[in-house]
Order: C-alpha cells, then sequence, then structure tokens
C-alpha cells in the first residue's frame, strides 16, 4: 500500500497558511515525479478554478482556498497504478472501482492536517454532478460544494483540451462548447456561465499552455 509521509513543519498551527502552502508544495513535488502530466494538469486546473472563482466574487480566502484544493484535486491518484492511469477510460468495471476512489483517497490523505480541513469536501466531491449522477457519494446540485463544483469546470475543461495517451487535444472552442451543452447536467449553470464571461482569458491561457507543453516535448 502506498504510504504517505509528510513532516510537519514547526509553526504548523501557527503559520495555518504556509502549511498549507509547503503541503501543498510537497504532495505537487510528488505528483511530478510520478507524472509530469498529471502536475501540469494540477496547475492548469487550479488557475481555472481561480478564475472561475473570482469572476463569481468569491472572498479571497475561498479563492485561496480553491487554489490549493484545485492544486491537489487528483493527490488521490498517487495511490493508483500508472497503467491504470494510462488506459483511462477505457477502464473495465473493476478498474473503474478503483479509479473512482482516488477522489477520496485524495483528501484521506491529507485529513490530518489541520490546515487542510477545509479543502477536503473539494477534493472528495470534485466528480459529483449537478444531476447526482457523480461520485462517491451522488451528491446533486447545491448538496455539492461550491468549490467543488467550480473545479469539476475547470478539470473537465483541461482535460478536453490537452492531449493524454487516449486522445489529441481538443480545440478550446469545442471544449468549452461541450461544457455548455452538458451545463445543467454535468455541471452547475451558474458555474459555465461565469467560465463563459472570461472565456478570452481561458482561451488565452488554454493557448498558452499547449504551446509550452508542445515545446517540452520537442
Amino acid at each position: 500500500m502506498f504510504m504517505l509521509s509528510l513532516m510537519q513543519p514547526s509553526g504548523l498551527y501557527e503559520l495555518e497558511k504556509d502549511s498549507l502552502e509547503a503541503i501543498s508544495a510537497q504532495l505537487l513535488q510528488m505528483i511530478q515525479m510520478k507524472s509530469y502530466h498529471l502536475y501540469t494538469h494540477s496547475i492548469q486546473v487550479s488557475n481555472y478554478a481561480v478564475s472561475i472563482a473570482a469572476k463569481m466574487g468569491l472572498p479571497l480566502n475561498e479563492i485561496e482556498q480553491i487554489r490549493h484544493a484545485a492544486l491537489l484535486h487528483d493527490v488521490g491518484l498517487l495511490m493508483v497504478p500508472n497503467a491504470l492511469i494510462q488506459k483511462s477510460p477505457y477502464l473495465n468495471k473493476q478498474e473503474m472501482s478503483k479509479y473512482k476512489q482516488h477522489a477520496a483517497s485524495g483528501a484521506n490523505m491529507i485529513e490530518n492536517y489541520p490546515c487542510c480541513q477545509q479543502i477536503l469536501p473539494y477534493i472528495r466531491y470534485h466528480h459529483e454532478k449537478w444531476d447526482g449522477t457523480g461520485y462517491p457519494k451522488g451528491l446533486k446540485g447545491e448538496e455539492i460544494p461550491l468549490c467543488a463544483r467550480i473545479m469539476a469546470v475547470a478539470d473537465v475543461l483541461d482535460a478536453l483540451a490537452f492531449r493524454r495517451s487516449y486522445k489529441e487535444a481538443m480545440d478550446i472552442k469545442e471544449a468549452i462548447k461541450i461544457i455548455v451543452d452538458e451545463s445543467g447536467t454535468h455541471f452547475d449553470p451558474t458555474i459555465v456561465n461565469a467560465m463563459l464571461a472570461i472565456h478570452d482569458e481561458i482561451e488565452k491561457r488554454v493557448t498558452e499552455s499547449q504551446n509550452q507543453m508542445n515545446r517540452s516535448e520537442e
């Protein structure tokens, strides 16, 4: 079994923001060691989620929470074999069951840290869907934490827009159209509207990230 060992920095309880920064940095380093694509995906999802949250006018402390939660939203995949991750979404029933555990596993990995308590539900429920057909709990509508709903949009946007082992990168305009088409089923319509309100910024971020990734692979 994969075991995490995070050294708690001195002053953990006094320097809550700094300790969350430290934990995020340590886990991101582990994610990068496991998969560079997973690492860049985590950073990009965080960027999109923060932009959407800011457009919605969320308080700065909530935006900071969603930044960290989005950076760590797939930390549970550290416990999933790379062969299974690369095979996704073409998984059999048993493999899919194991893969779906990553959202809850990620929250469980950091649940003993006081500074992480507020971001636990965002990580745990970022695969829930507006219509109640998501996982792990089948939460519906506003039962899903707001920040998790924002992360869901950002997560799928990045997954669509970038090349994966099983698909080529999708044009960002087409990716946005798919998200709009799933507004009210997969996604919270209010959050989709916020994304659309900053679509120029989103398109610029995606294009820059695509170009940077293409250069790194040359």
